[in-house]
């Protein structure tokens, strides 16, 4: 026993429905085989805090591994806004200085014009941050260009305290640990450095594949299933 120790975690709740619902909306949209007309696409943000050297760093040699001063000066903080598409394999990272409105709302245009510009329309896995509707896109453009955009995309939001279940999320913890897990001094670095890591990934075509079924759910997270019984 160590009760000194406490972990932060994202608790679901128990004997849901509304957490139930949105759970298994996702599950059945990752399910969904791959049609171009119709692509399934996962977006979420991020935020690193960046830090500048106060001496040079000293690269690694044959015996010795680089070296980092232990002090070191903050240039603030800049957002990853990720969208992705698991099935083809593909991603994107907008890296902005804020997450606002506005910088979501370029997402979604950029999601629809640019990026499928062919498709009948884009679901969108995403969670419940207040930035994450609607009104982004009428906050940002006029309302013939955002009721044009919203036509194009259908929203599939996770439950709350249930963020796993998007598939965004888990690029982004892939991205920080192959690409953002160190010093970074400014956002043009930690564009340039996102923007090759995104390219090698691409190319590569990397999926996440996802195999929680519906039926895996109601086995494993039974709990969070409201009882019909009396």
């Amino acid at each position: 026993m160590k009760p000194w120790i406490v972990e932060t975690r994202c608790i679901p709740p128990e004997a849901d429905a509304e957490y139930v619902w949105r759970m298994e909306d996702v599950i059945q949209v990752h399910l969904r085989p791959y049609d171009p007309r119709f692509p399934v696409a996962c977006f979420d943000e991020a935020c690193k805090q960046l830090f500048g050297e106060v001496r040079p760093p000293r690269r690694c040699r044959s015996g010795r591994p680089a070296q980092v001063d232990y002090e070191y000066e903050r240039e603030g903080v800049c957002h990853q806004l990720m969208m992705c598409e698991p099935l083809r394999g593909w991603r994107h990272v907008k890296v902005t200085g804020r997450r606002t409105r506005r910088d979501y709302a370029g997402c979604i245009r950029d999601l629809v014009e640019v990026h499928y510009p062919r498709a009948e329309k884009v679901l969108l896995v995403q969670d419940n941050l207040n930035t994450h509707d609607g009104a982004s896109p009428y906050e940002a453009f006029s309302p013939e260009v955002a009721r044009r955009l919203l036509d194009r995309i259908e929203f599939h939001y996770t439950p709350k305290h249930g963020s796993w279940l998007n598939m965004a999320e888990t690029e982004i913890s892939v991205m920080n640990q192959q690409c953002l897990d160190r010093r970074l001094e400014g956002p043009a670095k930690l564009a340039a450095e996102v923007a090759a890591w995104e390219h090698r990934r691409n190319v590569r075509r990397a999926r996440i594949h996802w195999t929680f079924t519906l039926a895996a759910a109601r086995r494993k997270l039974r709990k969070l299933y409201p009882s019909i019984e009396d």
